[in-house]
């Protein structure tokens, strides 16, 4: 179980680089090849996102794939591209990181489902569905 939940963060976290991938290859290649590159990374994020949601919740997925993506994208914003790193974001990028050592803390086992009951009305609303006029 505790590997399948280490499969579900890796998958996550590639989703999370090759979304931000998409994003550096928009900013730094030029015509054709930019379009083809953005799909490209977009459909392996997506593919890797699905198989980390195969491990982990949909929250711990959504929320590491956000945070490997903003930090990813930001950090290469300011290696690659000279942008300014202003000190909230580095504030945030801390905050990202601690939300997913907490959700990497979490249980993934689903929550038990409830008792389904049936409507008192439903026999009502069945005769009155299929009455005719």
């Amino acid at each position: 179980m505790e590997s399948e939940r280490k499969k579900g963060y890796a998958w996550a976290i590639l989703a999370g680089l090759n979304a931000a991938f998409s994003a550096v290859s928009a900013k730094y290649f030029s015509s054709l090849l930019k379009y083809a590159l953005v799909v490209i990374f977009n459909v392996i994020m997506w593919g890797c996102y699905v198989n980390s949601m195969k491990s982990l919740s949909s929250l711990q997925a959504t929320v590491t794939n956000f945070a490997t993506n903003f930090l990813a994208s930001g950090s290469s914003g300011f290696f690659l591209f000279g942008e300014a790193l202003p000190f909230k974001e580095i504030g945030f990028d801390n905050h990202l990181s601690g939300t997913v050592m907490i959700f990497s803390r979490l249980s993934s086992d689903p929550p038990p489902s409830p008792q389904i009951t049936r409507c008192p009305l439903e026999p009502i609303l069945h005769h009155l569905m299929t009455a005719s006029i």
